[in-house]
């Protein structure tokens, strides 16, 4: 059994017809057909069903199929170890990070990790947790920033800080020089928040459940950069991380009574994966660096919960 009767195989599945496979292959049907019946000689069972109109997975072969995506996973991550200089003058580096991050946290970690690294290649992506879990189990990234309550057992999280929420307005906002908030004095505020498929919305949303209230909602915006241009531009509030009101000088961070409940921002890998050495250098830099910050709660190198 060769490699290439694994890669012939994961093709035909994909397109699900010999023809095309063989076109995206760059080799000719009969040779398709013979390499993979090959494989299933060689494993005794049929793993493709040719009986319909398109060709399909068995059940035997849509469980050797899952063994035969992680074994070409494995050798991604062999042939990146090969080409992983320790002296980190040269390699990749895949990242990902959750939305809210990209507003205060991607440029100060990009800066110092370029400036102490400039061999290394940054390639970064903003994407909800879900998918950045099933990304780092699918080794498609090497390491993401998101949030602690991870839901797939094959990703280790490790605890980076406590980001903290509040109501983030303009200057010229009525409550800009205010020093605190009741919900009761807000609840007919108008505010512009993010939509509902950011993780940030949902907490939010449960906080003013959880006390009973229904605030006024005057816009929704999936953009971070949105919202906060709508804020510092006019009289609408908004809710979002303490850090991204610090890093501007127009945006005036209030507190809330009862306070938001606090969220666990943690370092995302997968378990068992090959750690690179840029890997291990940024999470030691994003720890350092988020130690020496003080715009969020420091809490120190752990596992989460």
């Amino acid at each position: 059994m060769l490699l290439r009767h694994l890669r012939y195989l994961l093709a035909v599945v994909e397109h699900q017809n010999f023809t095309r496979a063989a076109e995206a292959l760059h080799v000719s049907q009969p040779t398709l057909s013979q390499q993979i019946k090959q494989l299933e000689d060689a494993l005794g069972a049929p793993l493709l069903d040719r009986s319909g109109r398109t060709v399909r997975p068995t059940d035997v072969g849509a469980a050797y199929i899952r063994f035969a995506n992680q074994a070409l996973r494995e050798l991604e991550a062999g042939r990146r170890a090969i080409h992983d200089v320790l002296d980190l003058s040269r390699g990749l580096l895949r990242l990902a990070f959750t939305p809210t991050f990209s507003s205060y946290l991607v440029g100060p970690l990009v800066e110092h990790f370029s400036a102490r690294y400039p061999g290394i290649v940054l390639s970064i992506r903003e994407t909800t947790q879900d998918r950045m879990e099933a990304e780092l189990a699918d080794d498609s990234i090497d390491v993401g920033i998101a949030f602690a309550d991870v839901r797939l057992p094959e990703i280790d999280c490790h605890v980076l800080f406590e980001e903290r929420l509040s109501m983030v307005v303009g200057q010229a906002h009525p409550y800009a020089r205010s020093e605190g908030l009741t919900l009761a004095a807000i609840e007919h505020t108008p505010l512009a928040l993010l939509t509902r498929d950011f993780a940030t919305r949902g907490h939010i949303d449960a906080y003013f459940q959880a006390h009973g209230v229904a605030p006024s909602v005057m816009i929704e915006a999936n953009s971070i950069n949105a919202v906060v241009e709508i804020v510092r531009r006019g009289r609408v509030a908004t809710i979002l991380p303490d850090a991204i009101a610090s890093e501007r000088t127009e945006l005036r961070a209030i507190g809330l009574e009862p306070a938001l409940p606090r969220r666990t921002v943690a370092l995302l890998t997968r378990k068992g994966a090959y750690r690179s050495a840029a890997s291990d250098a940024f999470s030691k830099l994003a720890r350092s660096l988020v130690a020496d910050w003080g715009k969020v709660g420091f809490i120190g190198p752990q596992d989460c919960a």
